[in-house]
Formats: C-alpha cells, structure tokens, sequence
C-alpha cells in the first residue's frame, strides 16, 4: 500500500514540514552537485562525513567527545537521501503525516519532536551494530517518529492508498491504524530477519524505523493523555423547561 494523502485537514500552513521537505530538497540537490564534479567516489566521501558512521560515533563517544562532527552527523544525515526514489518516497510520508502532527503539537514542539525522533531512531539503528562503517542516511527515522504519532493521536483518519493487486491497482481509503500498523509489522520483520545476514547492514536501516516509531508511539501516547485531562469536565444537565 502507497499512501497519498490522508483526510484529515489542518488549522494552519504546516511551515516547519515545508521547511524540512525544502530542506531535504535543497540536501539532494547538493548531493547531486558533488557527484557532478567529484563522481561516486565524492558522494562516499560526502555521506561518510555527514552521515552517520556507527563506529566512528562510538568511538567519539567512548573517547568523551559529545561535541564534534561525529555527532552533528546525527542532525545533517536526516537530510540526505541516496537517491531520488529514497527522497521522494520520505517525502511523501512526510506531507502526508507531518503537517497533522504538526498542526498537533505547534510548530516548534513539532520541529524538536522530529528532530529528537530522528536522534531515537539514530540510537536504536547504532545499539544494532555500534562496529558497523557504512554510512547511515535518510530522514526516515525521523519521519518513522512522526508516523508514530500519528497512529496514536489520528488513528481513524482516513488515508487513500493505492494498494496493487498483482498486475492491477486500486485505489482505496484504509484507516491510519491499518496502513501504519501494517508497515510497522513489516519493519519488525524485516528487522528481525535481518539479524545476523551478512552484508544487512549496508541495506535499510530497518531498526532506525523501529526505533524512530517507537519513539513517537510514546510521545503521541503523552499528548493524547495530556490533552485528556485539559478537557473540562461535564457541566451540570440543563434544566427543563418547565414554568
């Protein structure tokens, strides 16, 4: 199932998913310009050191340096995509999921909530295999956050997907809870058979998604609590009109 776009519309301009998706736009277009002048050679060069390398992390970490381009790593990957089909397709679920949470939360919550999701999703990816070199790009951790969210404080909202049914498609609504809940599951198990495999850990980062869901989960669990007990309680019945 491909989502959309969701019905469920928000009370202002989503600035900060504009800015992320502008952001993100505005990353991939630099990549491009490093390969045009440096070749593959100078996109490796580029993702290894602004995207995050689990074991240079660790060992930046181990050696008590917090502050340094080891760990701004963790901001700058969340806006680097490996290709155009990598981009588009965080994208999409970025419009889709981000501007209802956006609109939830307020602007800046929302810009710290991403950005602490895609951190979450970082760590949990890292705890996997803290030894591994290959680079770890993407906004998807972040974005898995937020899609976390969603399926907490928006779980009836309607999202038209198109679903292919082998060499035909249609096109369908199908409640958040189900389609988010559904490529949760597929995380998880791809998560988990990916274990062990050699060569897994040069494919998606199938724990950052985890990790970043989980996180919002939690979140989006504290809000929809906090918003219930701000809601007033039940006045008193109105009296009948009787004279």
């Amino acid at each position: 199932m491909i989502p959309l776009r969701d019905a469920n519309p928000v009370r202002q301009t989503p600035i900060v998913t504009i800015a992320l998706i502008v952001a993100c736009i505005a990353a991939f277009a630099y990549r491009l310009g490093v390969e045009s002048n440096s070749g593959q050679t100078g996109v490796e060069d580029f993702f290894f050191e602004f995207g995050i390398v689990p074991a240079k992390l660790t060992a930046a970490l181990g050696e008590g340096r917090f502050v340094g381009q080891e760990t701004l790593a963790i901001f700058t990957s969340m806006f680097l995509h490996v290709n155009l089909i990598h981009l588009v397709g965080n994208l999409i679920y970025l419009w889709i999921f981000g501007n209802n949470i956006e609109d939830r939360l307020g602007r800046l919550w929302f810009l710290l909530f991403y950005l602490g999701g895609g951190i979450a999703a970082a760590v949990a990816q890292i705890a996997i295999d803290p030894s591994s070199e290959v680079p770890m790009v993407g906004a998807s951790g972040a974005i898995s956050a937020v899609l976390g969210a969603y399926i907490v404080l928006f779980p009836s909202a309607r999202i038209l997907s198109l679903v292919f049914l082998g060499f035909f498609y249609q096109l369908i609504e199908v409640p958040a809870i189900i389609i988010l809940g559904f490529w949760f599951l597929l995380q998880l198990i791809d998560g988990i058979g990916s274990l062990g495999l050699a060569g897994a850990e040069g494919g998606v980062a199938f724990f950052a998604h985890i990790g970043g869901f989980a996180a919002g989960v939690a979140i989006g669990l504290l809000v929809r609590g906090a918003s219930g007990r701000r809601r007033p309680a039940p006045g008193p019945p109105p009296l009948s009109g009787v004279g």
